[in-house]
């Protein structure tokens, strides 16, 4: 089956999370994406090792279906082989520090000029404008700049990180859009763009619904949360309140584990059939319960209700119980669960790889099913390992221009 992005050559020089996780979905789209690294390679390739001089899963599970090549932007012959793949590429990907790619002399207007197809696209912690622009984000950094934080635990601990990287991998997705959208764009304009995405912005845009509710509690109180809301001008942590239109919660089940938990919205549409299974005829009248408004209000004694009949079945059994009643819910799923769930193998979520060195491990697999062009996962490329085929296949060079440029310092440390 064709790819996708069949034909589109992306020159990737991003690292950690951000940056690789949209190349890496570019990939698996079919785009040929060149990793640019420096002769040290990536630094998540020796971050959180747990095999000794093996590239570590950290690198692996970011970087699959790339091609690797090695070029020293410190050498004159290094920057002068850059030139020469930027004008031969569709998109360059970077985020570096402020300010970092125009000290090579490579800024937006200089990228332009010399490939003006090209689409440049950058991941900042804040953007280039702005009092922050200056500034350095990583991910908990940008949770706590972009309102994750101050939203997520419980309102009597502080402030908490999600568990989902948000700040990373949640800016690669909406870097990913940008730069589809530039793509397309080019198609009828002929032209390539800047596309910028700042971490403080994408975790903020994810944020979305606080700010709704930031404006509410101008009006009066938040009702759907089980915490007190008059008065505040902050919108509070909720816990696991759901934070929608609807109850949710998250009831906890048997085996007493610390993710022995089934979280379930409580529908409007399914409380009296959820009901008359938990409680009968009795709670199913009940006037505390009787409407939405009346659930929000008792909400605490409804979800003691819930616990106790949730506290004789296991999260599995009970998530088998209620969908038999169309209730939403979910099982907590810890690592071991995921690693191991029979719906992630089937969709290819979890998938093995046979890397080089490595050997078999799992990475996590394509979340965009494409029908005419669906993704094969390929593992993570060896540093530097497609140096010498990239250099002769894109820019055609010969053994012994490579040889010379290496001896020159353009692809090693000098």
């Amino acid at each position: 089956m064709s790819k996708a992005l069949a034909g589109v050559r992306i020159l990737d020089m991003t690292h950690v999370q951000a940056g690789p996780a949209a190349s890496q979905i570019l990939a698996w789209m079919g785009a040929d994406v060149i990793k640019l690294e420096p002769p040290t390679g990536d630094i998540t390739r020796s971050q959180l090792r747990d095999i000794p001089d093996v590239d570590s899963l950290y690198f692996t599970m970011l970087n699959c279906n790339k091609r690797s090549i090695t070029v020293n932007m410190k050498s004159e012959e290094g920057k002068a082989t850059f030139i020469e793949l930027l004008k031969a590429s569709d998109i360059l990907m970077e985020n570096f520090g402020p300010g970092v790619l125009d000290r090579f002399g490579f800024s937006w207007e200089e990228v332009h000029k010399l490939n003006p197809r090209l689409i440049m696209a950058s991941v900042k912690g804040f953007g280039s404008s702005g009092p922050y622009a200056d500034f350095k984000a990583y991910e908990n950094v940008a949770q706590a700049m972009g309102g994750a934080m101050a939203t997520t635990g419980f309102n009597d601990g502080p402030p908490s990180v999600t568990g989902a990287q948000i700040g990373d991998t949640g800016t690669g997705m909406h870097f990913t859009i940008g730069i589809l959208g530039a793509l397309y764009h080019r198609t009828h304009s002929g032209e390539g763009q800047y596309v910028e995405v700042a971490m403080q912005d994408a975790v903020f845009n994810l944020c979305r619904v606080k700010m709704r509710d930031h404006q509410r509690l101008q009006h009066g109180p938040l009702i759907e949360f089980s915490v007190p809301t008059e008065g505040l001008t902050d919108v509070p942590r909720g816990g696991n309140d759901s934070g929608g239109g609807q109850l949710g919660n998250a009831l906890k089940c048997k085996g007493g584990g610390i993710n022995d938990y089934l979280y379930v919205v409580v529908q409007e549409a399914i409380w009296p059939a959820l009901a008359n299974l938990v409680g009968g005829e009795k709670l199913a009248h009940d006037p505390r319960f009787a409407k939405i408004g009346d659930r929000r209000a008792n909400q605490k004694a409804m979800w003691r209700i819930l616990n106790e009949f949730a506290s004789h079945h296991t999260k599995r059994e009970l998530m088998a119980i209620f969908n038999e009643i169309d209730v939403p819910c979910g099982p907590v799923l810890g690592t071991e669960d995921l690693a191991n769930d029979e719906h992630l193998r089937a969709r290819e979520m979890y998938v093995e790889m046979d890397h080089k060195k490595r050997g078999k491990h799992f990475t996590v697999g394509m979340p965009i099913k494409l029908s005419a062009s669906p993704a094969v996962i390929t593992p993570a490329p060896l540093l530097g390992e497609h140096t010498d085929e990239v250099l002769k296949e894109v820019l055609g060079y010969t053994d012994e221009q490579i040889a010379a440029k290496r001896a020159a310092g353009a692809f090693g440390k000098v």
